[in-house]
């Protein structure tokens, strides 16, 4: 997830100047700033188990970028919008999976400020996923 942070926070702006809509662009500016926060608690989490922070290359997270990336280059519009929210909501999902697992894993060993931080990202990344989901309706509710 430390890979998949550092790679978001470089995605995160292109999404941000690509989209139309200003409560999209509103919410991938926060999360931006909200990603660079979660890098330092897992720099915390590291430190926690005695570890130096260090990430693994994910092809999920490349994939998932590569998408985002492939529709900006292609659509336009409430296209681009609405193909840029579903694409933010599958990082978010992807997230929310990744740190559920890592949580109950900290837990299970007896890391408990790992288990704290990672349970503290996890309620972040599942606001965030609420927060488009909104917008997602919102949108949907416009068009109509």
């Amino acid at each position: 997830m430390y890979y998949a942070e550092n790679a978001i926070t470089k995605a995160l702006p292109k999404v941000a100047a690509a989209v139309k809509d200003m409560k999209l662009k509103k919410a991938a500016e926060d999360h931006l700033e909200e990603t660079k926060a979660q890098i330092k608690k897992l720099e915390q989490v590291f430190k926690s188990l005695g570890m130096k922070a260090s990430g693994e290359k994910c092809d999920a997270i490349e994939g998932l970028i590569k998408e985002a990336d492939g529709l900006i280059e292609e659509a336009s519009g409430t296209a681009l919008d609405s193909g840029l929210l579903a694409a933010c909501q599958a990082v978010e999902h992807y997230e929310i999976s990744r740190y559920g697992s890592l949580r109950e894993w900290a837990k299970d060993l007896g890391h408990d400020e790992a288990h704290k931080l990672l349970s503290e990202i996890l309620d972040q990344e599942k606001a965030t996923n609420n927060k488009l989901t909104n917008l997602a309706v919102t949108s949907i509710n416009r068009t109509n």
